[in-house]
């Protein structure tokens, strides 16, 4: 059997300050109450994406690696990462804004958990008027002073808020406090990884447990970047039908492409599975004369051993992912 393009089922995931974008703005199918994040691409254990159609569905990533190695995810990705696949792909739904939080590096989250850290970024797809998000300090900061302000519950006077719109990109590196905030939809792209320290969470009560969720202050104080920057949000052309680059880290290269007519795209020289989210329109995607639609809320992937193959709307925004 030959690899195609693969789309997956996704997983729901249930959250305390969950919409219903999820639902209304991507047309997701669920029927469960307050799902705050769809899982598109995962290999996370027990939270796996399985293929949705065709030859393959029913199999997991973790299965395809193992059958078809560096044709499914690259060589030198195999190399490196094995039988994991190294991303995890979300749309989050925040109706009520995220617990102010931080994420691990590789070497913590490897010391700790025996994981990969959790370097992100986000696209967003949706804002509500004057919608903010949460990302770094607005000042240099020491570890006591932070401390401080964390113990008289006045921690947002030294974080940096940003207003956001449709179309913003964020990078959070491992170690950059932040926290989406309410009325924001968005895609993430992340390291395969589940971990988040929780610092503040406005003291709410899960409505599940009817207790107030685990902070992991200790843990969070250890992986804090104190430092000041103030290059989060990333400028970034919109050229039509071409790849404009967003995001190129070592661990995920990003790229916006708006499509409004037929383009050919090569991957002969990227040693890479691709990804494809769409934030906006229809797409088609020819492969050797098979057609694979993409609305949007809809994610593919492309397997290494895919070269060639056609993008065609009238209007389609993309996010295109590779290693």
């Amino acid at each position: 059997m030959e690899l195609y393009p693969l789309k997956f089922n996704p997983v729901f995931r249930y959250r305390i300050w969950a919409g219903e974008k999820l639902k209304n703005e991507l047309n997701k199918n669920y029927i469960e109450n307050a799902i705050g994040e769809s899982w598109e691409i995962s290999d996370v254990n027990e939270n796996e994406t399985f293929v949705a159609e065709g030859d393959f569905k029913g199999k997991n990533l973790k299965q395809l690696i193992r059958m078809f190695k560096g044709a499914f995810v690259g060589q030198h990705v195999y190399k490196k990462f094995g039988e994991e696949f190294p991303l995890l792909i979300k749309f989050i739904d925040a109706k009520e804004p995220l617990s102010i939080q931080v994420h691990p590096n590789d070497a913590l989250a490897k010391k700790h958990h025996n994981s990969f850290g959790k370097n992100e970024m986000w696209y967003v797809m949706q804002a509500d008027e004057n919608a903010e998000l949460i990302i770094g300090f607005n000042k240099k900061i020491e570890k006591k002073v932070f401390v401080n302000h964390l113990n008289k519950s006045t921690l947002v006077n030294i974080l940096n808020v940003e207003k956001v719109a449709k179309g913003d990109v964020f990078y959070i590196p491992a170690g950059r406090i932040h926290a989406i905030g309410a009325g924001i939809l968005l895609a993430e792209i992340q390291q395969k990884s589940d971990i988040t320290y929780r610092i503040y969470d406005y003291s709410r009560i899960d409505s599940k447990t009817s207790k107030k969720r685990e902070l992991h202050t200790e843990l969070a104080l250890n992986a804090i970047d104190f430092e000041l920057y103030d290059n989060s949000k990333i400028a970034y052309n919109k050229q039509t039908n071409i790849s404009n680059e967003l995001v190129h880290s070592p661990y995920f290269k990003t790229n916006f492409m708006n499509v409004s007519r037929e383009v050919k795209m090569d991957y002969s020289n990227l040693d890479s599975f691709v990804i494809y989210i769409c934030t906006e329109g229809f797409l088609e995607l020819e492969y050797k004369s098979n057609i694979y639609t993409l609305n949007k809320g809809e994610t593919i992937v492309l397997p290494a051993a895919i070269n060639l193959i056609k993008l065609k709307s009238d209007n389609a925004d993309l996010l295109e992912i590779s290693l």
